[in-house]
């Protein structure tokens, strides 16, 4: 390969630099997929390596399907011998092969975060825990224990002396407990696992560091403990390790990443090389420009400035709106324009970002009424429907039978007279015997003070289980899918439903076999296995279609490795960009700076930022000073945008006609919305709505977009609450009691 001719100076050089340490600081824009995938390249064709000895990390399944990609070009099918694949995705695959040697089956579940809180609300009862401890603190606790892989019996024992700690403790010593009965692990128990069996196998650790001699990772900067302890170990031996990463773009400390790790690389791997990608061939002069001026005010970053050979570009565009719906009303109309302009223009070149996605209900309401495709990336996922959940539990239960938490949602799925009552008998005998519940529904007949009724009808399911597990080894996931579907009845009852969401919920079935079947045309491993491990570990980003024509709508977080022609920063206000826990923290307040250059460095052509006077939060209006970050921003590279009255009436004429208009300050179009009495605690509806004297936990709900739903969590603070929701086709929502009027069920 003609390299010199392909790439630059500095990409060149880290192409070509194989043995030994080496921390590639690529910038936003800067190639860094195209340096991975040609240092693959060239490592194969060029150094004659064996591609099983190489192992690529990725952050995302649609990282590393990109990746393979592009090497399959270069390189051919030499590429299917070496593992490319996600943190997870390779600590599955070492697990599946040595999991046994820590006292689990081969076949264990992966757990997804509803299955993890299933199991954590079932200790909780165990252990009586008082609300003051909710599930989520204690799912969040638990999870970054793992990530410094802190197992359950060091947490209980460092604090024994402090009330709450203890007793937090406490439910992660007996939830771990139920996950090995359960042979399930959670997400965090992939790498935290596969850590455990490398310091407590020794030969286990030398296969693996043999077998991979050369190691490369991505987005390094976003590694936590266990996945810093996970390649240090893999790489200790033969030290020729890659990582690639950028500082400046490390966002994640909310779930446990480190900086650290990426900044203190040289110290950890002694004489190891650097190499500053600083070319960026994405963005216009001066967008870099804007983001260079941000990110410079941290100071605990590596030096390094973003440049290009691309012409200067427009100014930041700044839109100080009156109000947030006046914010999303502009938005819509400027995107409406510069289609009208730019006839090379589509929906999918827009992205609007921003920090939290309860930020996006106007946009969805201003883009519905203004007839603009959109789409929310961070939404509802596909996998997490009901009807979705419920199959996959069948097939969960299936290939591990001592699933005790997919075995309790299914066991009466659909409905076969085996109520919560008998369920309960059974998990108590199944205690009392130190066993599973299956192998309990296997004993039935034993004394368990059931009717026979109930005992005929878990006979029957049983049956029907055992025909499926037959069926496992003998017909394809697809095929699986179909048989659960006609013969639990699952299909014809939604068949027969009057719920209006029926057909769609069928479509969506449709769609998980569609799903099945693309799933064994394009996978050697065909195993129901397999199939759940990829759906389980399947994130919102390996999803996105960038050639779906509509506007996309995602926080700042997910639209991280993406880019789009025009890009709406919106919410930009302290107190909300950044946060308010921001403004004092000045470490958080570097993490917030990073969010912001990564949401600037998404655009290739043209950046808007727009603030609002006033906005609605948790129902109560509220007033932000404009972010500090476009303060940071140099004058000459930032202006108001003055957009044209003429433009925006015929926008309102089309769409939004009832609305009134007046000009604020620098000549920008304010909307002044008309005035609405919001929705309080004090004038809720006459009718079947829910008083505040009837709320409780456990009780079923109703709401207007959402559908049916029970309150499983109760939060007050002053005059406001907070009710948390799982609503049976829409998930977990967290609503303000008032904003929106609940009817009780």
């Amino acid at each position: 390969m003609d390299l010199k001719n392909l790439l630059n100076k500095e990409q060149y050089e880290a192409v070509t630099t194989v043995e030994g340490p080496l921390l590639i600081l690529a910038g936003a824009g800067s190639g860094k997929t195209r340096v991975l995938t040609y240092r693959i390249a060239h490592m194969i064709k060029d150094l004659n390596i064996y591609p099983s000895k190489i192992l690529a990390i990725t952050f995302t399944n649609k990282a590393a399907g990109e990746m393979k990609d592009r090497i399959r070009k270069l390189v051919g099918d030499e590429v299917d011998s070496m593992w490319v694949s996600t943190f997870h995705s390779s600590c599955v695959r070492i697990l599946r092969r040595e999991i046994d040697k820590l006292g689990y089956n081969r076949n264990f579940a992966i757990y997804d975060s509803y299955d993890q809180k299933v199991l954590i609300k079932q200790c909780m009862k165990e252990l009586n825990m008082d609300d003051s401890i909710t599930d989520k603190e204690i799912i969040n606790r638990i999870s970054r224990q793992k990530d410094n892989l802190i197992s359950q019996d060091r947490f209980k024992k460092e604090n024994e002396g402090n009330f709450r700690m203890n007793k937090i403790a406490d439910v992660y010593v007996m939830y771990q407990k139920k996950l090995k009965e359960n042979n399930a692990l959670d997400f965090d128990d992939l790498i935290f696992k596969t850590v455990q069996l490398f310091k407590e196998h020794p030969d286990v650790l030398e296969f693996y560091q043999r077998k991979f001699k050369y190691i490369m990772v991505d987005e390094y900067q976003d590694t936590n403990k266990s996945q810093y302890e996970f390649i240090r170990l893999l790489a200790q031996v033969e030290k020729n390790i890659c990582v690639v990463g950028d500082d400046d773009q490390c966002i994640y400390a909310w779930r446990g990443a480190d900086v650290e790790n990426i900044l203190n690389f040289e110290n950890d791997y002694i004489n190891s090389k650097v190499i500053k990608l600083e070319q960026n061939y994405r963005s216009k002069a001066n967008i870099l420009k804007a983001a260079n001026d941000v990110i410079s005010n941290n100071f605990h970053r590596k030096q390094k400035v973003l440049k290009t050979a691309n012409d200067s570009g427009d100014k930041i565009k700044l839109y100080r709106a009156t109000t947030d719906i006046d914010e999303g009303r502009y938005i819509a109309s400027r995107i409406k324009e510069i289609l009208n302009i730019d006839k090379d223009k589509h929906y999918r070149d827009f992205a609007v970002l921003y920090r939290k996605n309860v930020q996006s209900r106007i946009f969805e309401d201003v883009f519905m009424k203004s007839n603009i495709p959109y789409r929310i990336i961070g939404g509802l996922k596909f996998y997490d429907r009901k009807e979705i959940k419920d199959i996959l539990a069948y097939l969960k239960f299936i290939n591990n039978p001592l699933d005790n938490v997919s075995l309790r949602r299914i066991i009466n799925v659909p409905k076969r007279n085996i109520g919560e009552a008998t369920i309960q008998k059974i998990q108590s005998f199944a205690d009392s015997m130190d066993e599973s519940i299956y192998n309990a529904l296997l004993d039935i007949d034993k004394s368990m003070n059931l009717t026979q009724r109930s005992i005929n009808s878990i006979k029957k399911f049983v049956s029907l289980i055992n025909s499926f597990i037959k069926s496992r080894d003998k017909i394809s996931v697809s095929e699986l899918i179909k048989e659960i579907l006609n013969t639990t009845g699952y299909l014809e009852e939604l068949k027969h439903s009057k719920e209006p969401d029926s057909i769609s919920r069928i479509e969506n079935l449709k769609e998980l076999v569609s799903a099945a079947v693309e799933f064994e045309v394009t996978s050697e491993d065909t195993s129901l296995s397999a199939f759940l491990e990829k759906v389980t570990l399947v994130s919102d980003i390996d999803n996105f279609d960038n050639n779906a024509d509509s506007v996309v709508l995602m926080t700042v977080h997910s639209a991280k490795g993406l880019e789009f022609p025009v890009v709406f920063m919106v919410g930009m206000e302290n107190g909300i960009f950044p946060g308010i826990q921001s403004l004092d923290n000045p470490k958080e307040m570097e993490e917030s700076r990073r969010l912001c250059y990564v949401g600037i460095t998404r655009a290739k052509e043209n950046v808007y930022m727009t603030f609002a006077d006033t906005r609605r939060v948790f129902g109560k209006m509220v007033s932000y000073k404009q972010s500090d970050f476009i303060d940071e921003i140099s004058d000459e590279l930032k202006e108001y945008d003055n957009f044209r009255k003429s433009d925006i009436n015929n926008f309102v004429n089309r769409s939004l006609s009832k609305n009134i208009f007046s000009y604020g300050k620098k000549g920008i179009l304010n909307n002044i919305p008309p005035k609405r009495e919001s929705l309080s605690v004090d004038n809720i509806p006459q009718g079947n709505y829910l008083k505040p004297e009837n709320i409780k936990e456990g009780i079923k709900v109703k709401h207007k977009k959402f559908g049916v739903g029970t309150i499983v969590s109760i939060s007050k603070k002053d005059e406001d609450i907070k009710l948390t929701i799982v609503f049976d086709n829409m998930g977990i929502k967290n609503l303000m009691y008032g904003v929106v009027p609940l009817e009780a069920v």
